[in-house]
């Protein structure tokens, strides 16, 4: 590629991001942006296969058919989510492979959140109003990202994601109005993912790596602060139709910002959580790769009966080939 091409496809790149119109797999794009969706994609694929592990764990104790019924399928969906998006990801030239060896050996992350343990019944509940309400609030705007295939994916991610949403919202205001244990139950359960749930969004706008060039790229649409801030002001007044009092005895309305203070988020944690330090770290990852290696023979005679397809199909074209079909129709 001549200097005077590259200059002219940027350019264009430039102005088609600029216009809010579509980037499409076969557009060119700045190697930068193709690592940078990459990345993005791929984390976001992960953390729906990480994350239907804590709440599997509760399948089979769900206290109802009806409750087991909605858990099921939430868990489900998450690995609905995981496919479109490694889906999408591999429309820019890397592998599901690539991706799933990245992520079995470290090199790729998922979101910290799903390093916590679901230690009681209300922790799915929790997990569904606060993760999946911060996760919402994190992938609307994605709807709009520069990327087409991104972008599509997400319209009906985050159609399921408000269905996990509400059902955990539901979850928690029947624990709420429920027994005085119940009650306890559920208030425990907000207080130990409220502040993680806080943490889904990413470090500070002034530590993030990635978040300013996202932003001018239009792969995201708004800052980790400006999100988690409008995810806290959307969380207070639920957290009061809940009954249940959110952990932050520094929270409050502040009349002159509009918009709801909030206290200093532990980042310490978050980084040693990051970094592999978390409660569940090493349990997540070592069930998912376990998990692959026991889907192996699954994958093999996949590829095999598509082998097996692909030679029958040859052979009736050899067989028959256009031009005898077009005598025998004569």
């Amino acid at each position: 590629m001549t200097a005077d091409l590259g200059a002219q496809l940027a350019a264009a790149f430039d102005a088609a991001v600029a216009a809010d119109e579509r980037v499409e797999p076969r557009d060119w794009m700045p190697d930068e942006y193709r690592a940078s969706l990459v990345r993005q994609m791929a984390q976001h694929a992960h953390s729906e296969i990480i994350g239907m592990q804590p709440e599997a764990n509760w399948i089979t104790r769900a206290p109802s058919l009806r409750r087991k019924a909605i858990l099921m399928a939430k868990v489900q969906d998450e690995a609905g989510h995981g496919l479109y998006l490694y889906s999408a990801a591999e429309t820019l030239g890397t592998s599901r492979d690539e991706l799933l060896d990245k992520l079995h050996s470290g090199k790729q992350k998922y979101s910290s959140i799903f390093n916590y343990p679901t230690l009681t019944w209300a922790d799915v509940g929790a997990i569904g109003w606060l993760v999946d309400g911060a996760a919402i609030t994190n992938q609307v705007p994605i709807c709009r990202c520069s990327y087409g295939p991104y972008a599509r994916a997400m319209v009906r991610i985050c159609k399921e994601e408000s269905f996990h949403q509400r059902q955990g919202y539901e979850l928690l205001l029947a624990l709420s109005r429920g027994t005085e244990a119940q009650h306890a139950m559920a208030q425990d359960a907000v207080d130990r993912w409220w502040w993680p749930s806080l943490m889904m969004f990413g470090p500070p706008d002034d530590e993030s790596a990635h978040s300013a060039q996202s932003m001018a790229w239009r792969i995201k649409r708004h800052s980790n602060d400006e999100l988690r801030q409008r995810f806290v002001d959307i969380a207070v007044p639920q957290a009061e139709s809940l009954g249940l009092t959110l952990p932050d005895p520094d929270l409050k309305w502040n009349e002159e910002r509009g918009h709801h203070d909030f206290g200093a988020i532990d980042w310490a944690e978050f980084w040693d959580v990051l970094k592999g330090n978390g409660p569940c770290n090493e349990q997540r990852i070592g069930q998912r790769r376990k998990a692959h290696e026991e889907g192996a023979w699954v994958r093999d005679a996949a590829a095999a009966y598509a082998r097996k397809q692909t030679a029958q199909q040859a052979a009736q074209q050899a067989a028959n080939p256009a031009g005898q079909n077009e005598e025998a129709r004569v």
